[in-house]
C-alpha cells in the first residue's frame, strides 16, 4: 500500500512514517522545509498547485494529513497564517485526494470543543464552540474534509507526546530537573496520547473503509495535567515537587484551554478497531525510548 504522510517532520508524522515502513508499506512523507528524514519530499500545503501535484503524481491509496499549525498561544497573534495552514492547506490536500481517488485521514483535536461540563465528548458530537484561533481553524479543517470527500477519517486526539518534537513530558522533566519544583494545572482534564500507539491505529484505519469521525487517545482513564506530571516523575525517578494550581492561579495564557478534554473513544471498538493501550504503559515505553536515545548521544 502506498501512503503519503504530510508533516512527516512532526511527532506524529515521524511515528506514522516508521509504522508504515515497519508494515512494509510504501511511505512518502512531505516536509515544509528541508529535513533529514528519508523518503520525504518538500511541500508547502498552502500552495494549491504544489499540493495537487504531490498527491496526484504519487497517487497514494491514502493520505495521512498530520501537517498543521499546532502552536496554540502563538496562533492567537497569527490568525491569518494559522488559517492558511490549518484550513486552506487542508482544503488543498482534500481536493488533491479527491482528484487522485485517495482516502484521507485528518488529524484533529479536543480544542474543537468548548470544554464545558464533565462528560466525555462523543466522536459524533456536533456541539463544538471552540475557544481559540487554533480550535476554530482545526474545526474548519474538519468541515472542509467532510464537505470535499466521502472517503475520510477525521480523528481527534489530545495531549500528544512522542519522539521528534517538543512535548509535555520532555518539558516537564526539564523543568523539574532545573528548578526542583513545578506548578501544574489540576483543573484541565483529559488523556495523554503516545504517537507510536496512535500511528498504529491510523495504519489499521487506512486499510479499511470504516470512514467517519473518531476519537483516539490512550486508555487508562481521564486525568489532570497535575496527575500526569506526578506519574511522569514517579516513573522517571524525578524527585521534583509538583504543586497543583488552578488555571486561574497558573496565570493568563494567550489562548483559552478547554477544561474538559475528555474524549470518548468507544466508537473505535464498536467499529472493530483496537483501542490504544493505557497511558501509564505508553508513558513507560516513551521514557524507556527517551532514555535509550539519551544514552546513545551521551
Amino acid at each position: 500500500m502506498k501512503v503519503l504522510v504530510t508533516g512527516a517532520a512532526g511527532q506524529l508524522g515521524r511515528a506514522m512514517m516508521e509504522e508504515l515502513k515497519k508494515r512494509g508499506h510504501e511511505a512518502v512523507g512531505t516536509v515544509r522545509a528541508p529535513a533529514d528524514i528519508p523518503s520525504c519530499i518538500q511541500l508547502d500545503i498552502t500552495d494549491p498547485q504544489s499540493a495537487m501535484a504531490a498527491v496526484t503524481e504519487n497517487r497514494p491509496e491514502a493520505v495521512v494529513h498530520c501537517a498543521a499549525w499546532t502552536a496554540v498561544d502563538l496562533a492567537e497573534e497569527n490568525a491569518e497564517q494559522v488559517w492558511a495552514v490549518n484550513v486552506e492547506g487542508t482544503e488543498n490536500i482534500a481536493l488533491a485526494c479527491r482528484a487522485a481517488g485517495s482516502r484521507m485521514v485528518y488529524i484533529s483535536t479536543d480544542y474543537v470543543f468548548d470544554g464545558r461540563g464533565t462528560e466525555p465528548w462523543p466522536a459524533d458530537c456536533k456541539s463544538y464552540r471552540p475557544l481559540s484561533v487554533y480550535g476554530r481553524s482545526k474545526l474548519a479543517g474538519e468541515q472542509a474534509v467532510s464537505k470535499i470527500l466521502d472517503q475520510y477519517f477525521i480523528v481527534r486526539t489530545a495531549w500528544v507526546f512522542g519522539p521528534g518534537g517538543k512535548n509535555f513530558v520532555d518539558t516537564i522533566l526539564g523543568a523539574g530537573e532545573k528548578n526542583g519544583f513545578v506548578r501544574v494545572v489540576c483543573d484541565q482534564i483529559g488523556t495523554p496520547t503516545y504517537t507510536r500507539d496512535l500511528a498504529r491505529l491510523l495504519a489499521d484505519m487506512i486499510q479499511t473503509e470504516r470512514y467517519g469521525y473518531y476519537h483516539a487517545t490512550s486508555g487508562g482513564g481521564y486525568i489532570s495535567w497535575y496527575e500526569f506530571t506526578r506519574e511522569i516523575y514517579r516513573q522517571a525517578g524525578c524527585g521534583a515537587k509538583v504543586i497543583p494550581v488552578t488555571t486561574e492561579q497558573y496565570g493568563p495564557s494567550k489562548a483559552a484551554r478547554p477544561f474538559n478534554s475528555r474524549l470518548d473513544n468507544s466508537k473505535l471498538e464498536k467499529t472493530g478497531f483496537t483501542p490504544l493501550p493505557p497511558w501509564q504503559d505508553a508513558l513507560g515505553r516513551y521514557l524507556e525510548e527517551r532514555k535509550n536515545v539519551n544514552s546513545r548521544t551521551d
